[in-house]
């Protein structure tokens, strides 16, 4: 394997053991947040006012708006001063405008809740009004966190960024688990505005420190950042036009999202007024997802991170086959994961939610499970669109990307809208989970057309042969996972999922091995040996 192969690896490894940390870390946190506030209307009123900031400043993507920004950071470095004073002004202008947004944001309050939960009446409107206005601060933190990561990311320390959010998680869960002792159950009638406040606070307490942890390993790091308001003619102009285009981007992949969030919400008043007893609204959506995200956001996110500078690189001193190479390997790097998680999580979604879930009853959880079945799909485009959209930012190009999010955007709420009007209520958030897989898998082709218009043609067949391999392997390592669970007719808990899983990640490295997938075993020898 090459040696760029294995410095890829190695500095994805590093924010993978980070992320995996900080999701599992995350997962619990959300597995305390279901069992403290439920799946139905209560759970909906934390999860649409926590959401909103994540909406406007959505940092689950991967930080599309600062992460355009590391080609300029990185032709910043070469300056004499070490990219210090482009760097600080950056910072500086960023943080200036997300102040601005913040404050806007908290005005607007009662129209995104009417905008997120138009359905939303009395004193769920009230819970979520107090919740969404605690919140939204988190939009200034969430920038600050984002713009101050991509310094350390281009400065190839991808430690800090990844490890960061584990102190935000800590923080919540032991938030939650007071709660959890101090309150047998809460209702919407139940919780006070005091606990609303609580929860609320507390919760924007954690993105902050967040924040706040970057700051001296930056400054560790050599780059020094000061206050500087002095922005015309200093060479910012290209940054704020790309960074204008990332504003469209963000704003089109939130219309996508309140569409989601609008449709959830209502869907879960349509199931308490027609007496559906467990939850099947935005909440088990929104736990899906974050389930969705443990594979893609380890490997994908590790990887495209580790890889930006370095192909950013090789578009400046203008090697673009190298550039078409180094997203090739990414691709079969991320490929490696995301394709058994994809099968894992359709076959044993249900198992999944059933046995990690736990405060609420067992058809809610089985829900949950069932959502992740169908965002299953989603897996493998998800991730490769991911890889495709930074190529495109290597070649510091913005327009494209905000066609490709134009497009899988259309689609998804094309199929929402559709889903809610013609489905039965039980099945409009599993309609919801369809409608984001199948827009994925549009996005995946719409920007692979957008990418060759810098880089040329690729050789397709190689990578699409690739990846029926590793399905094939995937396949095959299930079969004594799915024999375990129905001869022995195992119950959904924790002792099961573990059985299933590493039963099913065994086989899948021995077929892996059979088959003579060599980018498998060379990943494992160089992870060990790391």
């Amino acid at each position: 394997m090459l040696s760029e192969d294995s410095h890829l690896i190695r500095a994805s490894s590093l924010m993978a053991l980070g992320t995996i940390t900080s999701r599992v870390t995350g997962l619990v946190r959300n597995l305390l947040l279901v069992a403290v506030l439920g799946t139905g209307l209560l759970g909906d009123t934390y999860n649409v006012g926590n959401t909103v900031p994540n909406i406007l400043y959505n940092l689950l993507i991967g930080g599309a708006l600062t992460a355009v920004f590391v080609p300029q950071i990185v032709r910043a470095f070469r300056d004499s001063d070490g990219g210090d004073a482009f760097i600080s002004r950056l910072v500086s202008l960023i943080s200036t405008v997300l102040l601005a947004l913040t404050v806007l944001a908290m005005l607007a309050t009662p129209l995104f809740v009417r905008l997120y939960a138009p359905a939303f009446e009395g004193r769920p409107r009230e819970i979520t009004l107090a919740f969404t206005l605690y919140c939204l601060p988190q939009i200034l933190f969430y920038g600050l966190f984002g713009i101050l990561g991509q310094v350390s990311n281009a400065k190839e320390r991808f430690g800090p960024m990844m490890w960061a959010p584990v102190a935000n998680n800590l923080l919540v869960i032991a938030l939650f688990s007071y709660f959890l002792t101090l309150v047998d159950e809460f209702s919407l009638q139940s919780i006070t505005d005091q606990q609303v406040f609580l929860l609320g606070a507390g919760t924007t307490l954690g993105i902050l420190i967040q924040s706040l942890i970057l700051i001296p390993y930056i400054k560790r790091s050599g780059v020094t950042i000061r206050p500087r308001f002095d922005w015309r003619g200093v060479g910012l102009g290209k940054s704020i036009r790309l960074g204008s285009w990332m504003f469209l981007f963000v704003l089109i992949s939130q219309v996508g999202f309140l569409i989601t969030v609008n449709l959830a919400t209502r869907a879960a008043v349509k199931a308490l007024d027609e007496g559906i007893s467990y939850g099947l609204g935005y909440t088990p959506y929104a736990n899906a997802y974050l389930l969705l995200l443990l594979p893609h956001s380890v490997v994908a996110i590790s990887v495209v991170t580790a890889l930006l500078p370095q192909i950013s690189n090789l578009v400046i001193n203008q090697q673009i086959e190298r550039v078409k190479e180094r997203l090739v390997t990414a691709i079969k790097f991320v490929g490696i994961v995301t394709t058994p998680a994809m099968f894992f999580f359709y076959f044993f979604g249900p198992l999944i939610g059933n046995s990690i879930f736990f405060g609420v009853d067992e058809e809610s959880r089985i829900y949950i499970g069932k959502v992740l079945s169908i965002l299953a799909f989603a897996a493998i485009p998800l991730s490769i669109n991911l890889i495709f959209t930074r190529g495109i930012n290597a070649f510091e190009n913005t327009k494209y990307q905000v066609l490709s999010n134009l497009g899988i955007n259309v689609v998804a709420i094309g199929i929402s809208l559709l889903v809610f009007h013609t489905f039965e209520t039980k099945n409009i958030t599993l309609g919801l989970a369809a409608a984001f897989s199948l827009s994925y898998w549009f996005g995946l082709i719409l920007t692979y057309f957008l990418l060759r218009k810098f880089t040329g043609p690729w050789q397709l067949r190689p990578i699409v042969h690739f990846h029926l391999r590793l399905s094939i392997a995937s396949a095959l390592a299930l079969i004594p996972a799915f024999f375990i669970v129905k001869y022995f007719d195992l119950a959904g808990n924790i002792l099961t999922l573990f059985l299933v899983l590493g039963t099913g990640a065994l086989f899948y490295l021995l077929a892996a091995r059979m088959m003579k997938i060599d980018e498998v075993s060379q990943m494992i020898k160089l992870l060990l040996r790391r």
